[in-house]
């Protein structure tokens, strides 16, 4: 009898340390019926396509997700490990950090709240659903076949009522990829409601963000005079807010950078500055405009003052992977249709699914790598 050894069992067997023998095999069969289902994504659906022998009984896969001793964050600390040394070996890590909503239906779900629906809400009026608000990090990475760049999930937090903030749950997965790989330099990318992370104390870790139009932002301080009395000063004088700033900006620089696979041209200004209710630290102010006048200026900001303009549009405009990586989740991989209700359960589906985007685009790279072969010894 042979045993058929394929690149998706490779993949997943680098997770069975973390499994029991049962649990292990039950993990498996139900990654792989989750892909090959045609039918809706529950746990039933899956069943045919995971097990289509029925050698285990159904009460075994039903029970894998609120019961079974499996902890998520060693889950995501492997699949981290495998897709920086494979797509990261060297350099800074970008990841992208963005919150999204799994619509579920029934009011016994652990974990489900009403919350504000991000993809219907407009500015006339703000549209709640009921579901889980999920905390997401996902790893940037741009194929070998360039292209847009993709947004592979290496993290999650599942945010409920009357417990950590959004912000506070960023900040831990943040820290937790941090220890997971100590030598290493992380930027997160994240929208403008993620920017007071600016101000938070993450070791070898830089920040990428929107800054408000309006912010109240300060010139850096002036040098220190000597034999002077008092503490030093911890900014300078009040500025112009970033949109007052950039109607009298005449100093533009003509930059040119890849916006999701296409070369776009801009006109950017940068200047140091500090924006003091965020973080007392200097940041570097980057305001950009269409030369057209067909596009709204950006207001951005980073924390690693070495960037330059044109990598910080870029690196901002790629943090669209992340929406891409919502949106295929839950259409393709149907993230919010597996039905279970109690205990871990409804968190464990939703990091399985998110997980599960992750392997399917590193095995699909892997073996659409003309170097294939030479890609497998991570796998050792």
């Amino acid at each position: 009898m042979y045993t058929v050894i394929s690149t998706w069992t490779d993949i997943i067997q680098q997770f069975f340390p973390i499994f029991t023998n049962p649990g292990a095999v039950i993990f498996s069969r139900l990654m792989t019926g989750w892909i090959l289902c045609t039918a809706r994504k529950t746990i039933t659906g899956i069943l045919p396509f995971a097990d289509p022998c029925f050698q285990r009984a159904h009460d075994a896969y039903h029970r894998f997700l609120p019961d079974c001793r499996w902890d998520i964050s060693k889950l995501w600390q492997i699949l981290t490990l495998v897709l920086v040394k494979l797509f990261c070996p060297a350099g800074i890590i970008t990841v992208a950090l963005d919150d999204t909503l799994f619509h579920h239906s029934g009011r016994k779900i652990n974990g489900t709240g009403l919350w504000r629906d991000a993809v219907r809400s407009t500015k006339k009026g703000i549209v709640y659903a009921w579901g889980l608000n999920l905390v997401v990090l996902t790893l940037q990475i741009h194929p070998p076949s360039d292209g847009e760049p993709l947004g592979l999930p290496i993290n999650m937090r599942l945010h409920r009522k009357n417990g950590p903030t959004l912000i506070e749950l960023a900040e831990q997965m943040i820290k937790e990829v941090c220890q997971w790989l100590p030598e290493r330099l992380f930027r997160v990318v994240a929208d403008g409601f993620y920017a007071t992370l600016a101000g938070k104390q993450m070791p070898e870790t830089k920040l990428v963000s929107r800054i408000q139009c309006n912010a109240k932002i300060f010139d850096l301080p002036p040098k220190t005079r000597k034999k002077t009395r008092g503490r030093p000063r911890k900014k300078g004088k009040r500025l112009a807010n970033p949109q007052k700033m950039a109607s009298y900006i005449h100093n533009w620089k003509q930059i040119e950078f890849c916006r999701r696979g296409k070369m776009i041209k801009r006109l950017a200004y940068t200047r140091q500055v500090i924006w003091y209710w965020v973080s007392h630290q200097p940041i570097l102010l980057v305001i950009s405009t269409d030369p057209l006048g067909k596009e709204r200026d950006d207001f951005l900001f980073t924390t690693d003052l070495t960037m330059t303009a044109a990598e910080v549009l870029e690196c901002y405009s790629d943090r669209w992977a992340i929406e891409d990586t919502f949106k295929n989740t839950k259409q393709f991989l149907g993230g919010q249709q597996p039905q279970t209700y109690k205990g871990r359960g409804p968190e464990r589906a939703s990091a399985l699914s998110l997980a599960l985007y992750s392997l399917v685009w590193l095995w699909y790279l892997i073996q659409k790598s003309r170097a294939r072969k030479s890609w497998l010894w991570i796998f050792v």
